[in-house]
């Protein structure tokens, strides 16, 4: 199954959506803080990354529109894919000649070009992967995907440290060109993901009956007696079915169980995103080298993520998504209590290897499960766009508070903020149980209404 040429090309793309990430977050990070930029204008540049959590703004634009000769050369989602991927290249090769100590306002606006351009992509491949295998077959893609994710996080952060490190004179004082080479490099890797979408198919599509006549119906409204003309017409219909009907359809299905399912996505991951924003200008000022970060956080920390997914996996199927999503909120809210003690230790490489070990391991169980229950949510029919805005709904919160994270450091210190972190994870917990509950309550009266139906 996982030889299937389908499941390979997602372990390729997912190589490439995870590589731009860390080198507009984590990777980044280090860098500024190297360079001398300070930990409140640190903390603000992470809303760079606000560039994900309003990807749904622009999804239904990458699932409708057709791009000038790329979609007729290479059809709509691999033109989409090789769009946002040329962008991500520009992005990286402008922050690689932008040395944050002279032109930090140049690095920061290829920086948004690079998010931008990656977000998309991850649009594109969503829709990409739920588009070219059927059900059966999308656990698997699901897993290749998140494979080469994590293996391109490596490289985008302990590769990335690496080389710069690899290229730096000296540890003692900064350097900008060890940061263009590595760079440089990571801009190249992404002719990876480049190669697969043009070595592949694009993905055949058939839309359900009741999705072709809903948009007939709409269409059939607005030019209904001419009383618009029909270019509005035309538009009003195209942004009602690209637009309204996915969200209109996650309203219908769960009414006011909506805002509580959104909540809990808005929040869940709100524990490590505000205080992963920290982590790595908290090794440099701990005094952790770029060698010992990149082995322990950033390569043994993975795979710790990835042995934590697994652990998700198999616990999922024996006690249920919900129990494990409570699980998983405790363990991310719990673990950041050891990276206050860890700030009280000072330079001490054993105590670093286990907070990772910790944090990673529950990271993974607690990724297995909420994107569980985040597929669990979507419509087949809207897929794309409905992935998109729980996506972005996951990250809006949680990166604006990150934003501020810099400025809690300074005043508080590291130990008070990460205490902090794990004092803001404690409402998840009332959120995932009372979704628990309802979600419970919406099967039995599901169940209940049954046989009912069969009856009449």
């Amino acid at each position: 199954m996982y030889l299937e040429p389908r499941v390979v090309r997602l372990l390729l793309l997912g190589f490439s959506s995870g590589l731009p990430l860390l080198l507009t977050l984590g990777t980044l990070s280090f860098w500024l803080r190297e360079a001398g930029v300070d930990r409140t204008t640190i903390g603000f540049l992470s809303w760079i990354a606000l560039a994900y959590g309003f990807k749904w703004a622009w999804a239904p634009l990458v699932d409708r529109l057709r791009l000038p000769w790329l979609t007729r050369r290479f059809g709509r989602r691999r033109g989409w894919l090789l769009a946002a991927q040329l962008g991500v290249v520009a992005g990286l090769t402008g922050m690689a000649f932008s040395d944050p100590a002279t032109h930090l306002e140049r690095l920061v606006a290829f920086a948004l070009l690079t998010a931008f351009a990656s977000a998309t992509q991850d649009i594109a491949i969503d829709a990409f992967r739920i588009e070219s295998a059927p059900p059966a077959l999308q656990g698997a893609m699901a897993a290749a995907y998140q494979a080469g994710y994590r293996l391109a996080v490596i490289l985008a952060s302990a590769g990335a440290l690496g080389i710069a490190a690899r290229f730096d004179p000296s540890d003692l004082s900064y350097e900008h060109t060890p940061w263009t080479i590595a760079y440089l490099v990571m801009a190249g890797f992404m002719g990876v993901g480049m190669v697969t979408v043009l070595f592949s198919a694009e993905p055949q599509v058939a839309i359900s009956r009741e999705t072709l006549e809903r948009e007939a119906r709409v269409s059939a409204r607005m030019h209904a007696g001419g009383r618009l003309p029909r270019w509005l017409a035309d538009l009003l219909a195209w942004g009602y079915s690209a637009v309204v009907s996915p969200f209109l359809d996650f309203l219908l299905r769960y009414r006011w169980q909506a805002l509580l399912i959104l909540a809990l996505i808005a929040t869940y991951r709100i524990s490590d995103v505000v205080m992963g924003v920290m982590a790595n200008p908290f090794y440099v000022d701990m005094g952790y080298t770029k060698d010992e970060v990149a082995a322990v956080s950033k390569v043994y920390g993975v795979v710790m993520t990835i042995v934590g997914a697994a652990i998700g996996g198999v616990l999922n199927l024996r006690f249920g998504v919900m129990r494990i999503l409570f699980l998983g909120a405790v363990l991310s809210a719990a673990t950041n209590l050891l990276f206050a003690w860890l700030s009280t230790q000072g330079h001490n490489l054993p105590a670093l290897i286990l907070a990772i070990s910790a944090d990673n391991l529950s990271a993974g169980i607690a990724s297995a499960a909420f994107v569980a229950y985040l597929s669990g949510l979507t419509n087949v029919a809207y897929s794309a766009t409905q992935y998109a805005l729980f996506s972005s709904v996951m990250l809006l919160l949680p990166k604006f508070l990150a934003g501020f994270s810099g400025l809690a450091v300074d005043r508080f210190g590291y130990e008070t903020f990460f205490v902090g972190t794990a004092l803001i994870g404690l409402p998840v917990l009332l959120l995932v149980w009372l979704a628990a509950r309802t979600e419970a309550r919406r099967r039995a009266a599901f169940a209940d209404s049954a046989p009912q139906s069969k009856e009449r």
